[in-house]
């Protein structure tokens, strides 16, 4: 259900905001300081609805739900919940900004939710002021994505990445990749054996204006040497440079 206020989409360029949150009062106070920062916004309360309207914005011949710029996810909803929901999209190829909400704040939560896909995390309570403030930093990086020209597929030894199909291979067995995996890797691959300092993975990866610190950095190659080395603990791919961060090769 749209919240009071937001039944009626704005006709103008300002950035769509899918809210997704099942307590009723967070939920309109999130859309209300979102509309009146000028942002189109369209609250649901929970996973089914949601589900519903992103299929319905990405139909051809909708004409009531425009494209969403981003999407403000609760982790814990009736129904689907946001972990699983947040999966479920990137594994559809949805590129669109998640920033995850929720009451649980242990590093382990905060983690899984990167992991499987969402770009920021924020635990309640919060203040509008920082939930505005990282709903920008999403969209500007959204909105200055480089348009880069890919190559049909980037290989190092081992290794096969398709740019194009978001797909990689290794040892010719197809390895399932997050999108921040993905990037990090493509990043990697296209620099073999440069020296990339955490800072600089996470300007590179992450954005300028990510939030977080350099143990994103720390869990994100965790996770990718255990998908593409034969022993994790003794990496042949994703090299630790002590002192300066990590290369390939």
């Amino acid at each position: 259900m749209r919240s009071p206020g937001a039944n009626k989409l704005p006709e103008d360029s300002q950035p769509f905001i899918l809210v997704v949150e099942d307590e009723a009062l967070i939920r309109e106070t999130i859309t209300m300081a979102l509309m009146d920062e000028g942002y189109q916004v369209l609250a649901v309360e929970d996973g089914r609805q949601a589900l519903d309207v992103i299929q319905a914005s990405h139909a051809l011949d909708q004409e009531d739900i425009p494209a969403i710029d981003l999407l403000i996810l609760d982790l814990m909803l009736p129904y689907i919940n946001g972990l699983d929901l947040c999966r479920l999209l990137r594994q559809e190829g949805m590129t669109t900004p998640i920033l995850m909400l929720s009451a649980k704040g242990s590093e382990t939560d905060i983690v899984v939710g990167l992991e499987i896909g969402a770009d920021d995390y924020l635990g309640k309570p919060f203040g509008m002021r920082e939930l505005i403030a990282r709903c920008r930093s999403l969209l500007r990086r959204a909105s200055r994505q480089p348009q880069l020209q890919e190559q049909l597929v980037v290989q190092f030894q081992e290794i096969a990445l398709y740019p194009q199909e978001c797909r990689v291979t290794v040892r010719d067995e197809a390895v399932s990749l997050s999108p921040k995996e993905f990037t990090l890797l493509e990043l990697f691959m296209n620099n073999p054996r440069r020296v990339f300092s955490r800072d600089q993975l996470l300007e590179r990866v992450w954005g300028i204006d990510f939030m977080g610190d350099s143990k994103t950095v720390d869990v994100h190659i965790r996770w990718l040497r255990e998908k593409l080395e034969l022993d994790p603990s003794n990496p042949q791919y994703i090299i630790t440079v002590r002192g300066f961060g990590y290369r390939l090769g």
